[in-house]
């Protein structure tokens, strides 16, 4: 399981997602029928997310499949961007999807 900060043209949102990585192609399909086609995403431990969201990380946990699923933890970007230190962020992955 992976938790990633995604900035998008309308913010930053918080997923959580059962895929290896925050650019796995099926996920990234997931995201384009969303209409996020560009980003730039940072992975965040799973754990920080964990005690930061509290009951309410239990309750998205609980509705996410084993495989091949994602869930949008937080899309209040004002709350995502001040969650997590800019400094523990580490390396971006940057996508332009194309249509």
């Amino acid at each position: 399981m992976k938790a990633g900060v995604y900035f998008t043209g309308t913010g930053p949102i918080l997923i959580i997602t059962s895929y290896e990585t925050l650019d796995d192609p099926n996920l990234l399909d997931k995201l384009k029928a969303k209409r996020i086609r560009k980003f730039i995403a940072y992975e965040v431990s799973v754990e920080q997310v964990k005690e930061k969201y509290g009951h309410h990380f239990d309750v998205v946990l609980g509705d996410l499949k084993q495989t091949d699923d994602l869930r949008v933890m937080d899309y209040d970007g004002h709350h995502v961007f001040n969650s997590f230190p800019l400094k523990q962020l580490g390396q971006p992955i940057l996508h332009d999807l194309e249509d």
